[in-house]
């Protein structure tokens, strides 16, 4: 859910994507789900990478992708950082809310309007936070508060009614300790 949940955040240009990725991505995060269930002292460790995380997101995570976003991808960069795009419906969450004011920047940008973020994921000892750095619609630089209101909106569920906050530290879920990021690729550790 932590990859997922940060791909929805971000997004970027896709490299090679496949069925056939997307398979390998579903059998490393069954592989995941397994190890979470299965305590040790002995770190475990599953490597994945960005073309397997954007293929899974296109082929594969259909159902766990909110009504309204589409064409979700992650650039995996050096240290933590990462990209992401995907393209929103901006209008429900208008017809949410009301009217806007003037100042109100989803009275401007209508319609699903590519959404990207680039920030910096932390993990240690089970827990993790991102650390938004810049983020826009169709290339129009956006606040920080306008894609928490995005991100708040696309996040409803029983257990977050308002939404999750972009700012708030997460569990890591599966017993998965951190989370070691590399350019295009990723390890998890268990």
């Amino acid at each position: 859910m932590a990859v997922l949940a940060t791909a929805l955040l971000l997004g970027a240009s896709i490299g090679d994507v496949s069925r056939e990725q997307a398979q390998v991505f579903q059998q490393k995060l069954q592989r995941i789900r397994e190890l979470g269930q299965k305590k040790s002292d002995k770190p475990r460790e599953t490597p994945i990478t960005q073309d397997e995380v954007n293929s899974y997101l296109r082929f594969s995570a259909g159902d766990q992708i909110p009504v309204g976003v589409t064409e979700p991808t992650i650039v995996i960069q050096s240290e933590g950082r990462l990209s992401g795009r995907a393209v929103v419906d901006l209008d429900a969450i208008r017809r949410q809310k009301g009217t806007g004011s003037w100042f109100d920047p989803t009275s401007y940008l209508t319609g699903s309007l590519p959404v990207t973020a680039t920030g910096v994921l932390r993990t240690d000892n089970g827990r993790g936070q991102f650390t938004l750095e810049r983020a826009a619609v169709s290339a129009i630089p956006i606040p920080k508060s306008f894609l928490q209101e995005i991100v708040s909106y696309y996040s409803r569920s029983d257990d977050y009614p308002n939404g999750i906050n972009i700012d708030d530290p997460f569990a890591l879920p599966a017993e998965i300790r951190r989370i070691d990021v590399a350019p295009a690729r990723a390890v998890i550790v268990q």
